[in-house]
């Protein structure tokens, strides 16, 4: 788990390609502090396993459906990602939580200078658009973001030098693209909501079935007539 506050900019020194796989070196300053093999670090807000390591590089294997999900295999050497290691136990949640797993892949729209603000919008797909809603969270590139504005096809976020400066949003362009990861709070909201309505749904056909009884013109309602009202209500008609 991750919380979307990049740790610093890292670079990419070298990739090399397989039939369905990559292995990318990562130089870095800040994440190489304490890192062991097998720990977790965000790249461009993918998670990713360390599976080597020096004094200042990394190295990652990315697989094929990794690649395909997301924009790690449009990365070439020298180009700049964001790192992030993996959120411990009491460390402070300053952005939102984030899984590292990708829901889609946007592309930046339409960039506007606004005072000392930078407004990007980008556009999504539906499994991400779904999730999206003014004032609320969403990952951009492993970028913990508020989003100021959401249509049907896209949404708009606003960037601070800050955040400009030490992140590779800095660095894109219109036509780039950018992985992205919904709000994880919005996906349990749905499925738990998702469960209820079905369990609701089964009860309800359950009391209307104990309630319906066989009649002399066909099956009526104990104690009332069957109505179109009655079959709407209880999700019959």
């Amino acid at each position: 788990m991750f919380t979307g506050l990049v740790e610093e900019l890292g670079q990419i020194r070298s990739l090399r390609q397989g039939a369905r796989s990559a292995r990318l070196a990562i130089g870095a300053e800040v994440v190489m502090e304490g890192i062991k093999l097998g720990d977790s670090i965000a790249v461009n807000g993918v998670c990713l396993t360390v599976t080597e390591f020096t004094s200042n590089t990394f190295i990652i294997d990315v697989m094929a459906e990794t690649l395909k999900r997301t924009n790690l295999g449009q990365l070439r050497p020298s180009d700049r990602v964001n790192l992030e290691r993996a959120l411990r136990l009491g460390d402070r949640l300053g952005g939102h939580l984030v899984s590292g797993h990708i829901d889609g892949v946007g592309t930046i729209l339409r960039e506007e200078k606004q005072d000392i603000a930078r407004i990007l919008e980008i556009s999504g797909p539906p499994s991400v658009l779904r999730y999206t809603l003014e004032k609320g969270s969403i990952a951009i590139d492993g970028i913990s973001l508020t989003l100021v504005g959401v249509t049907d096809h896209s949404f708009t976020v606003s960037l601070i030098p800050h955040t400009a400066g030490l992140t590779t949003l800095g660095y894109k362009k219109v036509g780039d693209t950018v992985n992205l990861e919904a709000d994880i709070i919005g996906k349990y909201v749905e499925k738990l909501l998702g469960k209820r309505e079905m369990k609701e749904g089964r009860d309800s056909q359950q009391e209307v079935a104990k309630g319906l009884t066989p009649g002399i013109t066909g099956t009526t309602v104990a104690g009332g007539g069957l109505t179109l009202e009655f079959l709407v209500k209880n999700g019959f008609a």
